[in-house]
């Protein structure tokens, strides 16, 4: 399964000289359009929800179609967690299957949005997962902070300094002259602005709002450190269009079909996006230098102490408070039938990284279950079992290993 770290991803472009697009979707017919194109240009690619948009579909219904088209793609994907309003709703992106996020806070003062990207990138780096931040406003195209002259939403050269000095970022979000959605006018960047971050960062740049630019703009953008480029308006009026097209003065025609020709005008948009910006013909170079994306599962096997009794409500208080901490994606629990066994109930965990079971362990949530729980145990009685890897696949051995706490 081709997927595989953002941070690695966008470290490949970076010093590579192109950008991998970061396409927003809203459906399955999107996804597939995305993933086509993808495949056709062997290029790395970004499959990105966002929280703005969580009103125009079911993420929870979406995010499984999305796993699984990473998981059968011959590209390496990214899945990214954008715009997301809070740490908790980052926290749920990542147990939804994401391995990316960003926690946008860029509306606030410098201070509070550092604040905020700060407690993101600690709670994400804990469990494997890369974080983009925001500095400098990113407004929506019908606002008036859209215009080019507005200093006051611009990226501070200053600020996005101490900005990535104090939380940790691993890829930075600015804002030059780009708007969400489609500005009226030429757009006019400060290229100026953002060599300047580039030389002083030296670390990935992201642009939000990557639809309607021309093609110098986009290239004079990968020239000075974007590596990564979020498009979605371009797509989305793309698909509208040509279902405006498709049902004009036609009778007979199926919704299968006019699904199948909005897809495919996505389809060659997005490959077109993609060997613009550099990024195709480097799906195998990519996946050669990237980390693939590793979920693991464990056993967490437990028996009470005669006196303390059978409390099934107690074993499934345990499944809440795992389910609860960042990392956790899913926590299923069950008796051991086995009258032979040494232990009577089991929690089988699967993190979203091999390191979130280490923040896991160390969380207080955790913490206080051990003390409650699991401290007056013998030390044979509460063990961490290695199960498997996933994904599970043959170059991947299944192990069988116990880790006492």
């Amino acid at each position: 399964m081709p997927l595989v770290d953002m941070k690695d991803m966008l470290n490949h472009a970076y010093h590579h000289g192109y950008a991998v697009g970061a396409f927003e979707l809203i459906n399955l017919e999107m996804l597939c359009a995305v993933m086509d194109a993808a495949e056709r240009a062997r290029a790395p690619v970004i499959l990105s929800v966002g929280e703005h948009h969580f009103d125009d579909f079911d993420v929870q219904l979406l995010m499984p179609a999305i796993e699984a088209a990473a998981a059968r793609a011959q590209v390496p994907v990214a899945i990214h967690f954008d715009h997301g309003k809070s740490i908790d709703s980052a926290t749920d992106g990542i147990r939804l299957g994401c391995n990316s996020i960003m926690v946008d806070a860029s509306h606030l003062n410098f201070s509070e949005n550092t604040r905020i990207t700060k407690n993101a990138v600690a709670m994400a780096h804990a469990c494997g997962i890369s974080v983009e931040g925001e500095l400098g406003y990113v407004p929506q195209a019908e606002e008036k902070q859209c215009k080019a002259s507005d200093e006051l939403a611009y990226t501070s050269l200053a600020e996005a300094k101490a900005y990535v000095e104090r939380t940790g970022v691993d890829c930075l979000a600015v804002s030059i002259g780009t708007v969400h959605g489609r500005m009226k006018g030429k757009p006019r960047l400060d290229y100026q602005r953002l060599k300047q971050i580039n030389e002083a960062l030296k670390m990935p740049l992201v642009i939000h709002g990557g639809s309607g630019l021309s093609d110098s703009q986009y290239h004079r953008l990968i020239s000075n450190g974007v590596a990564k480029i979020n498009c979605f308006t371009g797509i989305s009026e793309l698909a509208a269009r040509k279902l405006r097209e498709s049902t004009r003065g036609t009778i007979g025609i199926s919704y299968s079909q006019i699904q199948n020709m909005s897809k495919a005008a996505i389809t060659s948009d997005v490959e077109k996006y993609l060997r613009l910006w550099g990024a195709a013909g480097r799906a195998a170079e990519v996946l050669s230098q990237c980390h693939i994306w590793q979920p693991i599962e464990q056993l967490l096997i437990y028996k009470p102490f005669a006196e303390q009794g059978l409390h099934l409500s107690t074993v499934y208080e345990v499944q809440a408070v795992l389910s609860r901490i960042p990392g956790v994606r899913e926590v299923h629990v069950s008796e051991i039938m086995d009258n032979d066994s040494h232990y009577q109930y089991s929690w089988i965990i699967k993190f979203c990284h091999p390191e979130a079971v280490k923040a896991c362990q160390t969380h207080p949530d955790f913490q206080s279950l051990k003390r409650k729980l699991f401290s007056p145990l013998e030390d044979n009685t509460l063990n961490l079992i290695q199960q498997r890897l996933a994904p599970r696949s043959p170059e991947l051995t299944e192990i069988s290993l116990k880790v006492a706490f």
